[in-house]
């Protein structure tokens, strides 16, 4: 392997995932895939984070000549509707309302390809999350702070929303966006560890 080809190229642009890989001390590149993240019609959601994170791996694999491609996407689900990020304050704000007080899942599909191998792994991870009820002025208060309008289901439990996350029910690296447990996984199932 080349001093020029890194070891790990991670597809995507959040600094959420990237914090997260830092923070098993994986060294890594960015390479952001443009990959258009949109459902297919009556497609399930665990199928369409899979898929997302799939394309966006081997949008990355096919300028590489080798290095591992990790790819991720990352809902929110409640009443089998999927949450994105919202496009403004409003629509924000009622992403927040339909959560308030509620249960819903936030689901993160992931995908590792082996450039030199040609050989895929994906996955998914599936976390339970319970919001306490928001009033308008917390709901207010939260959108203009600027934090959910590049998350999925408008909020960051790593963040301000933590004041409104009463209970999780499975992995909270999930919910950051990056299930570091099945990253590495799928890891080891390609032959990489982040542990030697």
């Amino acid at each position: 392997m080349s001093d020029k080809e890194p070891r790990i190229i991670l597809a995507s642009s959040s600094p959420r995932r990237a914090d997260l890989l830092r923070s098993i001390g994986v060294e890594f590149e960015i390479a952001p895939s443009q990959v258009q993240e949109r459902p297919h019609t009556g497609e399930a959601p665990a199928d369409y984070i899979t898929r997302l994170a799939r394309a966006k791996v081997i949008s990355i694999a096919r300028k590489r000549e080798q290095g591992l491609v990790i790819g991720a996407d990352t809902i929110v689900v409640l009443d089998g509707k999927i949450l994105g990020k919202p496009v403004d304050e409003m629509d924000a704000a009622r992403m927040l309302r339909s959560l308030s007080g509620r249960w819903h899942a936030v689901m993160t599909g992931v995908a590792l390809y082996d450039v030199a191998t040609r050989q895929e792994v994906a996955d998914y991870d599936k976390t339970l999350v319970r919001f306490g009820q928001m009033n308008e002025p917390e709901i207010d208060w939260y959108v203009k702070s600027g934090e959910p309008m590049d998350k999925a289901g408008a909020y960051g439990i790593q963040g301000l929303a933590g004041l409104f996350i009463e209970e999780i029910a499975g992995n909270y690296f999930n919910v950051v966006g990056l299930p570091l447990p099945l990253v590495y996984r799928l890891a080891r199932r390609l032959g990489y560890s982040f542990i030697n």
